[in-house]
């Protein structure tokens, strides 16, 4: 259901201090106590100065990356730290604060995105790509080509990052284009569609992550409303959406990503490897989730030996973990010394180190957020206005979507400031929490544009112009994120 921002109750917070109450986070989302420094801290200003703070922070935030170049990573450590000292939070607490927000943030998403890189790289480095492709053509048919690779790219978006999995995908795109015929973009938009909205709504990929551990809701159960809205999402905004620009808009397949226009691999998996391990993470999550439904309705008991056991192995970073140690030996089996696997899961860490620090630092900003008071004063300014939560969410992130570019960095900041929203707000279930984690993604996903990386990367590839990439690549994010926000606000009006 949907509500609005609840009136604010007082209550006596830890050393006295006098915060609104928060729901307790999960076990999959722990959050670290405050460090010293900052337990007694009490706000030193009203609701207007901190405001005003937040915006200036927010203003600094992007002129740093906007006009100065600044890295995202160092902007945000920055702007938290003067944040902590203008905001009245004494000097012995502003270290405390950062790295109690920066630490609880990486707990879960630097093990999450570490286990799923490593997962994703060993598909992609032995033709799991292709074997699934070219398996999903021969049961759709090549008519159906355009559904075939946006399926693929569907179920290969839970391990694998966008940029990565267009790059291992459009290969197989331009070859169907030859073959089928029609514009590239009858097929481009379905694939790169699939890996954007799976980037943006599923966990282990940084963005939800990052929220649902900023606004404290289950991680399994995020992942599997994430799914779910997911494909009907992908369906209208990118499936139905790409075979009208195809039509619209006649772009040949340009020149191949790979020498020889094949993608070639000596010793591809088998179909059954594939999806065996695409499904393997899923199954464990939702029998955790299953279990923990069935626990709260009593009819398992939770004390039974068995229902621990699965509810263990049903937790996102084992259930990860576990898929990482069977891909790394099925398919390694007869291709790979154990000194090659741990150099490609190691290769496969470096390249997303910038996003898990960037995403880390956004946590030690809403980390400072919190503490200072910052977050609590929005709360009580937004509830004044009967705005619901979750359509304050998608506005803040549209907002920073469309000012600075970096989905990333909007999910990580706008999570920060709408958490204590969420904190203050009674009545939210888990899956109001888990559709308000789609919300962020939702509005940090549409209207990509020219300060975004993903905007000239598919301009690129596919051999378009800036106006037609704006025609294109640019509707179809934007539908991405208003399709995939109206799910989830109708779905909280009705839950």
């Amino acid at each position: 259901m949907v509500l609005p921002f609840s009136e604010p109750v007082s209550s006596a917070g830890q050393g006295g201090v006098t915060e609104c109450p928060r729901a307790p986070p999960p076990p999959s989302s722990p959050r670290p106590p405050e460090g010293p420094g900052v337990e007694n801290f009490e706000p030193v200003y009203g609701t207007g100065p901190l405001l005003g703070i937040a915006a200036g922070a927010i203003a600094l935030l992007l002129l740093l990356i906007i006009r100065f170049r600044l890295h995202a990573f160092v902007a945000l450590v920055l702007v938290s730290v003067l944040t902590a000292l203008a905001a009245g939070i004494p000097v012995d607490g502003v270290v405390p604060t950062l790295l109690d927000g920066f630490g609880g943030t990486l707990a879960n998403v630097a093990l999450l995105v570490g286990l799923g890189v490593m997962i994703g790289r060993m598909l992609e480095i032995t033709g799991g790509a292709a074997v699934l492709a070219s398996a999903l053509i021969k049961v759709f048919g090549e008519r159906r080509a355009p559904l075939a690779l946006g399926v693929a790219s569907l179920l290969f978006g839970f391990p694998i990052f966008f940029d990565v999995g267009l790059v291992v995908m459009l290969p197989i795109v331009f070859s169907v284009a030859r073959r089928v015929g029609g514009s590239v973009l009858l097929y481009a938009l379905p694939t790169a569609g699939a890996f954007a909205v799976m980037h943006a709504f599923v966990p282990p990929h940084p963005g939800p992550v990052t929220a649902a551990v900023e606004i404290g809701a289950d991680m399994g159960l995020t992942l599997l409303v994430g799914a779910l809205l997911a494909i009907p999402t992908w369906y209208l905004a990118s499936y139905l959406f790409g075979l009208w620009a195809g039509k619209r808009f006649e772009l040949p397949a340009p020149d191949d990503l790979l020498p020889g226009g094949e993608v070639k691999h000596e010793d591809p998996p088998r179909l059954l490897t594939v999806v065996s391990i695409l499904l393997l993470p899923m199954l464990l999550i939702f029998a955790n989730t299953g279990m923990g439904t069935a626990v709260a309705t009593g009819a398992v008991s939770e004390s039974a030996v068995w229902v621990q056991s699965l509810r263990l192995v049903g937790e996102t970073p084992i259930a990860l973990l576990i898929t990482a140690l069977y891909t790394m030996v099925v398919l390694s089996r007869g291709r790979f010394t154990r000194q090659r696997v741990e150099e490609i899961v190691g290769g496969a860490l470096g390249p997303v180190c910038g996003i898990i620090l960037i995403t880390g630092a956004g946590g030690m900003f809403g980390g400072v957020l919190r503490t200072s008071g910052i977050g609590d004063a929005l709360a009580g300014s937004l509830e004044s206005t009967g705005m619901p939560v979750i359509v304050a969410a998608f506005i803040i992130a549209l907002a920073l979507r469309v000012a600075q570019g970096s989905a990333t960095v909007a999910i990580t900041t706008s999570a920060g400031l709408i958490a204590p929203a969420v904190q203050a707000t009674s009545g939210l279930s888990s899956i109001d929490l888990a559709l308000i984690v789609i919300a962020i993604a939702s509005g940090a996903t549409a209207l990509s544009h020219v300060n975004d990386s993903g905007f000239w990367l598919v301009g690129r590839f596919l051999g378009m112009d800036v106006k037609t990439t704006l025609k294109t690549w640019t509707v179809m994010e934007t539908l991405i994120g208003f399709i995939g926000f109206g799910f989830a606000f109708g779905l909280s009006l009705v839950l």
